[in-house]
């Protein structure tokens, strides 16, 4: 299947007709709130096209209830209202699924296995989920919130994707013959961890799937998987589909929870091996301690950003808007990379100012199940309030409100799209991760010193630049501390680009053939040589 770019498929310039006149202004700072529309938001909501069939936790094969018998309900953040309710797990259903993996990986058949039948199996369940794309998609928009299309025809087809790029990596890893400077013949051995616990955020639930259990399947690991409280519904059934494509029972276990009650069990377990979390990076703090503290396993941690997209004075404008625009508002602005400090050379700033706000307020916000949505709402309730904190803190501290600043509606998790110029760094929305669709925008005099700038921040996991100079590109890319670097496109994911952070944005790589490493131990064999004909 060829790559997918997200930028390609997800980036519309689509009509918002309803958007109001331009902003008054006095004295820099926004006089009032532009006003967006309701009426998608408050019209009667599409049915999903799917049904939820799986809310119990998978435990060594088989979906079975809780141990306390206690579900939570899982929202639909269009209505705010229970999609359905699924078995809540805690320390003693992680005891169990540990127990699972444990038995599946010592006794086999999964780590014993030939690789090219690990493969085998791999590849039929790409192809099953493949054949349940749109199921999938809409059930990852009733319970997410995304919009339709880009589960549909981006996120699931990338899903498929990367189990196919890691089916094929199973049989090729291997280890080295190293030579020895005596009589010796050593070689390098490379072998599964062992138990693999995962923790998958709520943002990308079905990507997060692929990054975290494709790597360590094909490597001949087992694992246990704690799902995002908010988004349960996809993993569960894909699950059941790589059952159907031959998975042996305990290879994979899922257990839908919360954070301080099975999230924490995981992190702290005796009988796990290495332990990789997606997510806040004041979490990934507390899983780091819970894993040292225990057996100090080994952890791979992929936390939050806060990235710069820069956009040059010989910039594009129009083009610079609509990549900048999407950096930031793509997945509602749920995205750990997204590009959400927008720092525009001074010669071409206000023309920029007035572009994004136009775009922004075109940006068509509504159920995400209608033809030409382009954001849906916010993941819950907790995250839609804290956004609106940050907006409030935005224009208390003087930054200028462009367009937005409000709720999108009257029912659902909704957020107008909100831009703010004027920004300075020692504003809280330069320096926090909003998650939200709140592009803040910064002014710039030479590359120097927006490096420094970029660069002055805990977060280092991505940055985009936009640029027509190789040079410039070539100074920026090198000089910017950031795991991933986009020139003049934003937010293009493959199977084989590794993705992970400097800084306080994580440790580890996820994706590509970097992702290998963190499931497997090396192991050096050295045996004696009698009277070799060589050495």
């Amino acid at each position: 299947m060829a790559t997918r770019r997200l930028s390609s498929l997800l980036s519309r310039s689509l009509h918002f007709p309803s958007a109001s006149a331009p902003l008054g202004r006095s004295n820099g700072v926004a006089r009032h709130i532009n006003r967006f529309s309701t009426a998608a938001a408050v019209e009667e909501v599409t049915t999903p096209p799917v049904q939820v069939s799986f809310t119990k936790l998978l435990i060594n094969g088989q979906f079975v209830d809780s141990a306390s018998g206690k579900t939570f309900p899982t929202l639909d953040p269009r209505t705010e209202e229970v999609i359905a309710n699924v078995a809540e797990g805690d320390a003693e259903d992680i005891n169990r699924a540990v127990a699972a993996a444990r038995k599946a990986f010592d006794e086999g058949p999964w780590p014993k296995m030939s690789a090219y039948e690990r493969s085998k199996i791999m590849f039929k369940f790409a192809d099953l989920v493949e054949k349940h794309n749109d199921e999938l998609a809409a059930l990852e928009t009733w319970d997410n919130g995304k919009p339709y299309l880009q589960a549909a025809q981006a996120e699931v087809p990338s899903f498929v994707r990367l189990f196919r790029y890691y089916a094929g990596w199973a049989d090729k890893i291997h280890g080295l013959t190293v030579p020895a400077d005596g009589p010796h013949h050593v070689q390098t051995l490379h072998e599964p961890i062992g138990v693999a616990g995962q923790i998958i955020p709520w943002n990308f639930p079905l990507l997060m799937f692929a990054w975290k259990v494709g790597p360590a399947l094909a490597c001949g690991n087992t694992i246990v998987l704690k799902t995002a409280e908010q988004t349960p519904l996809t993993a569960l059934y894909v699950a059941n589909l790589f059952h159907e494509a031959g998975l042996p029972p305990g290879v994979l276990n899922i257990v839908s929870g919360f954070g301080p009650t099975a999230g924490a069990a995981l992190a702290s377990h005796m009988d796990v091996d290495k332990l990789a979390f997606t997510g806040s990076t004041e979490t990934g703090k507390t899983v780091l301690e819970l894993a040292a503290k225990s057996n100090l396993k080994p952890v791979t941690l992929e936390l939050g950003g806060k990235s710069p997209f820069i956009i040059c004075e010989d910039a594009d404008i129009d083009h610079a808007v609509e990549l900048a625009h999407f950096a930031l508002f793509f997945n509602q602005g749920q995205c750990c990379c997204a590009g959400s400090r927008t720092y525009v050379h001074e010669r071409v700033y206000d023309e920029f100012i007035e572009k994004a706000k136009t775009r922004a307020m075109r940006r068509v916000v509504g159920d995400p199940f209608k033809k030409g949505v382009e954001q849906g709402p916010q993941i819950d309730s907790e995250q839609f309030q804290k956004i609106l904190r940050y907006i409030r803190s935005g224009r208390d501290s003087s930054a200028t409100l462009e367009c937005g600043g409000d709720r999108f509606g009257s029912k659902g998790y909704f957020i107008q799209p909100t831009v703010f110029s004027n920004v300075k760094e020692d504003m809280l929305i330069a320096q926090d991760e909003i998650f939200g669709p709140v592009q803040c925008v910064f002014k710039f005099k030479d590359i120097g010193e927006v490096i420094k700038r970029a660069n002055n921040t805990r977060y280092g996991l991505a940055a985009g630049v936009f640029t027509k100079n190789i040079d410039t590109a070539n100074t920026l890319t090198r000089g910017l501390r950031a795991g991933t670097v986009w020139v003049n496109c934003y937010d293009v994911f493959d199977a084989g680009i590794p993705f992970g952070g400097y800084k306080m944005s994580g440790m580890g790589r996820e994706k590509g053939i970097y992702s290998l490493s963190n499931y497997l131990q090396v192991k050096a064999v050295v045996t004696p040589l009698k009277n070799p004909a060589w050495i």
